[in-house]
């Protein structure tokens, strides 16, 4: 198992380090709109739409890396106060209840939506550029796909301590 959750874990690294990169292309985007704006006097209608779309991007991939180095907010007034195993327990809890609940109707409902823009060639509403949609709407059940992977590892480590008492070390 723990060999399973090191590839869980480098999964949710390598996808958050790629993820990273979409951020230069924000920005590349930024700096080309600027300078045709200001230089040339030439704005264009379809970079905010398509900077939108690479942030989402850029946020949603993100999301699994951040769980895994425990970046989320948290509201941890009463968490802190609890034991280490009563905080497992929690943990445990509320991954069953609500996280995993929440991104498997978010892959179900992510993957319908994205297959209904690759059957209709969305397109994008300024450009009309063809894919970016499709490819922009399946980071939504991907996401949520690494979200489930990382949400394991960190549920089955949880379990591990409340059964064991001791820290799954991968």
């Amino acid at each position: 198992m723990r060999g399973f959750l090191k590839i869980i874990d480098r999964i949710s690294e390598w996808s958050g380090k790629f993820a990273m990169w979409g951020i230069l292309i924000v920005c590349g985007i930024c700096v080309y709109e600027v300078f045709t704006r200001r230089l040339f006097g030439s704005p264009h209608v379809w970079t905010y739409e398509i900077v939108s779309l690479f942030y989402g991007f850029h946020f949603m991939i993100l999301a699994a890396y951040t769980l895994l180095l425990k970046g989320h907010v948290a509201i941890d007034i009463l968490y802190i106060r609890f034991s280490r195993k009563a905080q497992a327990l929690i943990d445990i809890l509320t991954y069953l209840f609500f996280f995993f609940p929440f991104m498997l109707i978010l892959l179900w409902l992510g993957g319908d939506n994205s297959w209904a823009s690759w059957a209709t060639s969305e397109k994008t509403a300024t450009a009309r550029l063809p894919l970016v949609i499709p490819v922009m709407k399946t980071v939504t059940p991907v996401t949520a796909l690494l979200l489930l992977l990382q949400g394991f590892a960190f549920f089955y480590r949880r379990l591990f301590f409340l059964m064991k008492g001791e820290e799954l070390s991968c």
